[in-house]
């Protein structure tokens, strides 16, 4: 006879639940990965047996697991470890001390490898580093960085790696910057598309199978550190199915994911895209897998011709005329099967088109029960979000403006970036919306990063996006993390709240989400995160509790074994000390050293850049003030 009792019992805690009924408890009770009780400590300790495991909450904050509405781990986590992170990286000056030293540790012919997840906006220096920086740094060992999806930066040795010559063409939509000689100088341009950034990436040395089972593991660790206990993952470029889906699948086999993946299908083949979702309707059943990894539906790359692109650095993209055709016939094989689908789209006149042909197909097989929405949509409009909702669709946001606002602002203006996304709006007209990353290249992976962006506005450049009308509070906030994601991935009731019949994933914040100050939100983490009721991950008080220890990072020279992940967390008073919480930030912004001090604000140019002042255009503004830090 099997055991009644709970198998772990989590007591003492501050736990808020996002169950209205409940919002509150002490206690959890967890048997075979669900809650079976959540209260107060008296009762739930009472159904406790001699083989019940209990754990100490030690009177913490306890929130519902983040579960991250569109992410990249399955890509990720094949390369996380042979990736420098400079997610979170506060100055430029430490993030080229960190490839110095990498540099110096990697082996030929591996590259170092710096793959999005940061924005030239979070440095004090407010610039990417140059060229001439690079090769000087790094003379025989190739670099290849990639600065969001609008350039990467090669050095000489990463230009011969690849074998890029005054001869070599750029594809369409793609630009390799040249000298006078014709000869290309390091600089990649996506104009506007990225296809010539990640197919460059792709020339570079793979890890053996047993090396990316590793990188996977360490990766999705380094997001349980953040409170990430799931994620639906976005498929993505160069990313074939089911040959990269190898290494998730052992892991699963193996019961080793610590993260909750639930993946869509992303096609690879322009022209034959239909030729793609045929074959995977055939092979493929919908949600096959378990709770730990799953099959999602399709998308976000539906057809190529719909992609219409994200680099706010250029202008916007017009789809060809033969959009509409080949996505009616990807999404009619879809509804036939019934498979719900996402599709990327940043702009509304993209949307719009979709929503054309969605309409069309809804009139012939109602769309009605399958979950289908749109990623991104930065300029959505109220017409779209209307027809979105009478269809039965969502709309999947992620904080892509968070490392790109100043770019839009630069293009379209402040006012036309008040809302975008417009996650206030979106809400209030009942359409169902949640929040992601999009990570790991066009953003970081942190979700706190996530729900700063959502909650006080700012860019991680500390520019003022969006006004207090548009904000949200911190539980609105919350909930676009957790039970709103749950839409999204078919498990509405199944996850994201803690209650009982729940999924057990909940996690310990380093420090109380609703009352640190705002300007503390983006440096959380988290002490103690459980997936199933199983300790994934532990610090501190915690770290006895911990039961996914893991091998060090392979191989042995991996970014991951000294710098750890965002912000350089592995290493606090080396690469990291500039960067792991506010205080520090603002000294090392007060002693930048740069070469330029501001008469009005001295080297504290992050106080000018982030200020929030009575006009549009804050560097107008504080110029005609004599300050000069935006020459820093």
């Amino acid at each position: 006879m099997s055991d009644p009792h709970p198998d772990i019992i989590f007591f003492n805690g501050q736990i808020t639940t996002l169950d209205r009924s409940k919002p509150v408890a002490s206690a959890v009770a967890v048997k075979a990965g669900r809650f079976v009780a959540v209260g107060d400590d008296q009762e739930v300790m009472a159904l406790a047996g001699d083989r019940t495991r209990r754990i100490d909450l030690q009177r913490k904050s306890v929130l519902p697991g983040l579960f991250d509405n569109h992410t990249h781990v399955v890509r990720g986590g094949l390369n996380y470890n042979m990736e420098l992170r400079w997610d979170g990286v506060r100055s430029l000056a430490d993030a080229l001390d960190m490839l110095k030293r990498q540099v110096a540790i990697t082996p030929a012919p591996q590259w170092v490898r710096v793959v999005g997840g940061f924005t030239e906006h979070q440095f004090v220096e407010k610039r990417l580093p140059t060229l001439a920086e690079i090769n000087a740094i790094a003379p025989d060992t190739p670099v290849f960085l990639l600065h969001l999806y609008d350039r990467a930066l090669l050095n000489a040795a990463a230009l011969r790696a690849v074998g890029y010559t005054k001869d070599t063409q750029a594809p369409p939509g793609g630009e390799i910057v040249r000298d006078a000689g014709g000869n290309p100088t390091g600089l990649l341009l996506a104009k506007p598309n990225a296809t010539i950034l990640y197919a460059t990436l792709a020339k570079g040395p793979k890890l053996p199978l047993d090396y990316q089972i590793n990188s996977t593991r360490h990766f999705m660790r380094e997001l349980n550190r953040l409170g990430v206990t799931g994620v639906i993952d976005a498929g993505g470029g160069f990313q074939n199915y089911p040959e990269d889906y190898e290494v998730i699948q052992k892991l699963a086999d193996a019961n080793q994911i610590t993260v909750r993946l639930a993946y869509n299908l992303f096609t690879q083949k322009p022209k034959q895209e239909k030729e793609d979702f045929l074959n995977w309707t055939r092979s493929v059943k919908y949600k096959q897998g378990d709770d730990y990894f799953r099959h999602n539906g399709a998308g976000e790359m539906l057809v190529y011709s719909a992609a219409d692109f994200e680099d706010f650095r250029v202008e916007r993209p017009d789809m060809p005329p033969q959009m509409e055709s080949e996505l009616e016939e990807v999404v009619r094989v879809l509804v036939q099967n019934k498979w719900p689908w996402r599709l990327h789209a940043t702009y509304d006149e993209t949307i719009s088109r979709a929503l054309d042909v969605f309409e069309k197909v809804n009139r012939d097989t109602p769309l009605t029960g399958i979950n289908w929405f749109f990623d991104h949509a930065e300029t959505i409009s109220d017409k779209s979000i209307d027809r979105i909702a009478a269809l039965g669709g969502g709309i999947a946001v992620q904080h892509r403006m968070a490392y790109q606002g100043e770019y839009f602002i630069e293009r379209y203006g402040a006012r036309a970036a008040e809302a975008t996304p417009p996650v206030k709006r979106i809400l209030e007209k009942g359409v169902k919306v949640s929040a992601g990353t999009d990570a790991t290249r066009v953003a970081s992976y942190n979700p706190w990063v996530s729900l700063s962006w959502i909650i006080t506005g700012k860019t991680v450049g500390g520019t003022q996006m969006y006004p207090q009308r548009n904000l949200l509070d911190r539980e609105t906030a919350l909930r676009m993390w957790t039970e709103n994601v749950a839409w999204f991935s078919n498990e509405e009731g199944q996850r994201g709240r803690i209650s009982v019949g729940q999924l057990a994933d909940f996690i310990v914040p380093s420090k109380d989400f609703f009352k640190v100050p705002e300007d503390e939100i983006s440096f959380l983490s988290s002490h103690l995160t459980v997936v199933g009721g199983r300790v994934v991950y532990g610090e501190g008080e915690f770290a006895q509790h911990d039961d996914n220890p893991l091998p060090p990072a392979m191989p042995d020279w991996s970014p991951t074994r000294l710098f750890g992940g965002y912000a350089a967390w592995g290493e606090p008073d080396g690469a990291g000390k500039n960067s792991l919480n506010p205080a520090r930030y603002r000294s090392m912004a007060a002693a930048c050293g740069c070469g330029t001090s501001c008469g009005m604000h001295g080297h504290s140019h992050a106080d000018a850049w982030a200020s929030n002042v009575p006009a549009s255009d804050p560097k107008s503004f504080f110029g005609a003030l004599g300050c000069s830090c935006w020459m820093a």
